[in-house]
């Protein structure tokens, strides 16, 4: 029977000592943000199991210089291991040696030693195959390292090829005849190069810990990247310390959040718990944070987030997409008993919600936007005029501004052309609302299925349904009321004319508006926004 070599370690933690093991051809994989202690995490952990662990540091240059001088295969593996490129070196000069005495910051400068290690291992490896060569014994040769560390590169990089003479490394361009010296590569691919080195040269039966192994590589490489290295050394164990969240969910193993670093009482360490109704990355993301949580409608990259995250500072902003992910977000995130010690609310936009449905979300602690989407709260009065006196206007300059900018929002909503679609969308959204309130659990046969169907559907009527938007609407423009046009009006048009007020490119207005929201440099237009946006408490 082949034993299996286990790595084990513990951490401190405010309850204790936690105790780790590591199975060879596995990995663990630890995640938190700036200030959890994740290098000294990885320190403790390469100082607790000795010579049997082989850490790189987020904090690692890459020079990569072919030109180095030769030495021998051992004494460039000494140097890597310890830092001290002397017959002598032994694992009490990695400290002093590799790591300058201080192992969580200083800098990790041993590129010169994977290429030394990689060239000597490569002679070696090759006068063994000559020798058996001329002896014929029939040997089949081995691969050199360098030789697997192409495999590999040829793999996730097609479009560059190496070419690693006895004491040289040059680059081509697929299907070029030039090449150019290796120290010219980009920073990913001497990144690249590195990692491949390093993780093959790592000793049998170690535990390799990577501190950010996501540094300098591209995303789109990065899992193909790591299946890689991973399958390249079945003999070992790696432990990864990150806090890219999407690098985490790319990959197969434990995964612990680290929440809290002090040094008294050491690391706060939660296991991502799986079955939480949310994905593994937004798990991670929700257990990781230090603010309490909130969900918000939009995209992850979009204009919501941006304005959500410089208005509620002390939240971690989430967006969920429709109003019906931020309820069942908060819903769920409530619910669940991993979570318990995470606090959470939501803001979901205008739509025109009933009473019942009000409360509804009020006790499930979500707030509603006084607009339909975010983007129409620039032209609510008192930010469009705080834009404006922003940009210079007063007086009757300011009046004729803010009119011009209103007349152009009733036009539009007056318009059907841009009317119509507002009232089929609202339609849309009611219709599922009653959808997905609907609850046969109950029945048992189709006849009852279909009565208790159309039960909780019959209070559904989508022409008075679009009657009552079309005459709030109407209403709104009667009055000469922009704040109940804007709670209707989900018309992406309407941007623009904000942009006019502020005499810019939608671009332009947007990097600006954020920018002024983060560092308050347009403090009157802040405060307008602040003032109108939902209290939020944490609950």
């Amino acid at each position: 029977m082949v034993k299996i070599v286990t790595f084990k370690f513990s951490i401190p933690t405010p309850s204790g000592e936690m105790d780790f093991e590591v199975e060879e051809g596995t990995s663990l994989l630890f995640v938190g943000a700036n200030g959890g202690g994740k290098t000294k995490l990885a320190v403790r952990i390469e100082d607790v199991l000795g010579a049997n662990a082989h850490r790189i540091s987020a904090h690692r240059a890459l020079n990569l210089n072919p030109g180095i001088a030769k030495v021998s295969e051992r004494i460039a593996i000494l140097a890597l291991r310890t830092g001290y490129p002397r017959e002598d070196a032994t694992l009490n000069h990695r400290i002093g040696q590799r790591w300058g005495s201080a192992p969580a910051t200083q800098m990790l400068n041993d590129y010169d030693f994977v290429l030394q290690a990689l060239f000597a291992e490569q002679a070696n490896t090759s006068l063994e195959t000559h020798k058996n060569s001329r002896d014929g014994n029939g040997v089949v040769a081995r691969s050199t390292k360098f030789e697997q560390l192409i495999e590999i590169w040829d793999r996730i990089l097609p479009h560059r090829k190496l070419n690693i003479t006895a004491d040289d490394i040059r680059v081509s361009v697929t299907g070029a005849i030039d090449t150019y010296p290796a120290a010219e590569m980009s920073d990913g691919e001497r990144a690249i190069f590195y990692l491949i080195g390093q993780t093959l040269l790592a000793a049998s039966n170690n535990l390799i810990i990577f501190d950010e192994p996501e540094l300098h590589i591209h995303r789109s490489i990065m899992s193909r990247l790591w299946d890689e290295l991973e399958a390249a050394r079945p003999d070992c164990a790696m432990v990864f310390i990150t806090h890219d969240l999407e690098f985490v969910a790319s990959r197969e193993g434990q995964k612990l959040v680290l929440r809290e670093y002090t040094p008294a009482a050491g690391w706060t360490v939660e296991s991502v718990p799986e079955d939480t109704g949310f994905s593994e990355e937004l798990t991670t993301l929700i257990l990781g944070s230090r603010k309490p949580i909130l969900f918000v409608e939009g995209g992850v990259g979009s204009l919501d987030k941006a304005i959500f995250r410089a208005c509620y500072p002390q939240w971690t902003v989430i967006p969920r997409g429709s109003c019906e992910e931020v309820i069942h977000s908060v819903v769920t995130m409530r619910a669940n008993a991993s979570f318990t010690r995470v606090t959470c609310s939501g803001i979901v936009d205008a739509d025109a919600y009933d009473e019942s449905e009000r409360q509804f979300l009020a006790n499930k602690g979500i707030e509603i936007l006084p607009v339909s989407e975010i983007e129409n709260i620039f032209l609510l009065p008192s930010v469009a005029e705080a834009i404006a006196r922003f940009e210079g206007f007063s007086g009757e300059a300011l009046h004729e501004k803010l009119l011009n900018a209103y007349r152009e929002l009733f036009d539009q909503a007056a318009d059907p052309k841009h009317q119509e679609p507002v009232i089929a969308r609202y339609c849309k959204r009611r219709i599922d609302r009653i959808l997905k309130k609907i609850d046969l659990s109950g029945e048992s046969d189709v006849a009852a299925i279909a009565q208790a169907y159309a039960d909780q559907t019959s209070s559904l009527d989508v022409t008075s349904v679009a009657g009552m938007a079309q005459t709030s609407i109407a209403e709104g423009l009667a009055a000469h009321d922009p704040a109940a046009v804007l709670r209707w009006f989900d018309n992406k048009g309407i941007m623009a004319i904000a942009c006019k007020i502020k005499g810019t490119t939608k671009a332009q207005f947007e990097q600006w508006i954020v920018r002024a929201l983060y560092n308050n440099t347009a403090p009157d237009v802040s405060a307008a926004i602040k003032e109108i946006l939902p209290n939020i408490q944490a609950a």
